[in-house]
C-alpha cells in the first residue's frame, strides 16, 4: 500500500449537516483519516446568489486540496446543485463525488413498483429541482414529488429528532406522500437522516424506501476507493480532524450529537 492510499478524504458543507456523512463514512471506511471543513461563518448557503455560492465552494476546495486529499465529497445539496461542475473542474484529476447523484443513484436502485420518488429538502434545493434533473437524466419517466421541509433544520439541531413535536411536523410534511405509492424518499438534505427512524416508521405501511443521502454517498466512495485502489488498508483507525471558518458558540455540541462522539479538537481555518 501506497503512502497516497493514507490521504485523508476531503468533505465540506456549507455548516454542521455535513456531519451527517462523514459518520456514514467512518462506519463504512473505518481506517480512512477524514477532513472535514464547515463554512460556519457564512451558512446558510440556499439564500445566497448561484455566483456566491460557487466562489464560496471553490475557496473551501482549495483549502482541501492544500490538505493532499485524495478525493472531496460535496456534503451540501446546495453546492451540489449550483457548483457541482466547478468544483470537479477544480480538483482537476482528484475524485469528486456529490450527496445529489449519490441520493438519485441509490433511489433509482430501488425496484420500480410505481415509477415514483419523492424527495424532501430545504427551500432552496427543492425550488432547484436538480434531483429531478439527475433522476430525469437516467429515468426519464420517473415521476418526482418534492416537497420543501424547513422546519426539520432546526428541529435537528435542537436534538428534537424522535419526540412529539418531531412526529407531528413530520406527518403535516409527509402526509401526502404516504398515499402516493412512492418507491423511495430521498432525504435531501444532510440534517434529515437524523429523522431517519422516525420517517421510516411513518412511511412504513406504504412500503416505501427512505433513500439516505449520507449512507449513498458513504457507499459510492467505499466503490470508489476500491476501483482505484486507493482504499486505507492500513489496519489503523483513522483520525478525523475538523475545521470551520468560525465557531459558534454551540458548534462543538452539535457537531457531537451529529457523530455521536466526542470532539476533542476543532481548528478555526477562515477562507476570508
Amino acid at each position: 500500500m501506497s503512502d497516497a492510499n493514507k490521504a485523508p478524504i476531503g468533505i465540506f458543507d456549507s455548516g454542521i449537516g455535513g456531519l451527517t456523512v462523514v459518520k456514514a463514512v467512518m462506519e463504512q471506511l473505518p481506517n480512512e483519516n477524514i477532513i472535514y471543513y464547515g463554512d460556519t461563518a457564512r451558512v446558510p448557503y440556499g439564500i445566497k446568489s448561484i455566483e456566491t455560492v460557487r466562489e464560496y465552494a471553490l475557496q473551501i476546495t482549495e483549502f482541501l486540496l492544500s490538505q493532499q486529499v485524495k478525493c472531496i465529497l460535496i456534503a451540501c445539496n446546495t453546492v451540489s446543485a449550483a457548483a457541482n461542475e466547478e468544483v470537479r473542474a477544480f480538483c482537476g484529476n482528484v475524485p469528486v463525488l456529490d450527496v445529489v447523484a449519490a441520493g438519485a443513484e441509490a433511489a433509482l436502485s430501488v425496484e420500480a413498483k410505481n415509477e415514483s420518488i419523492g424527495v424532501i429538502g430545504t427551500l432552496a434545493t427543492v425550488n432547484s429541482q436538480t434531483y429531478e434533473t439527475a433522476i430525469h437524466a437516467t429515468a426519464p419517466g420517473k415521476r418526482i414529488f418534492s416537497k420543501a421541509c424547513p422546519m426539520l433544520v432546526p428541529l435537528a439541531e435542537e436534538g428534537w429528532t424522535d419526540n412529539e413535536i418531531s412526529r407531528l411536523v413530520i406527518e403535516e410534511y409527509l402526509g401526502d406522500f404516504r398515499e402516493k405509492n412512492l418507491d423511495a424518499l430521498i432525504l435531501g438534505c444532510t440534517h434529515y437522516p437524523l429523522f431517519t427512524p422516525l420517517i421510516e416508521r411513518y412511511l412504513k405501511k406504504s412500503g416505501t424506501k427512505v433513500i439516505d443521502s449520507a449512507l449513498s454517498i458513504a457507499a459510492r466512495t467505499r466503490a470508489m476507493l476500491a476501483e482505484h485502489n486507493m482504499i486505507n488498508e492500513s489496519g489503523e483507525k483513522g483520525e478525523f480532524t475538523c475545521f470551520v471558518s468560525d465557531k459558534p458558540q454551540r458548534f462543538q455540541n452539535l457537531a457531537e450529537r451529529f457523530l455521536g462522539k466526542k470532539l476533542h479538537r476543532i481548528e478555526i481555518s477562515p477562507l476570508v
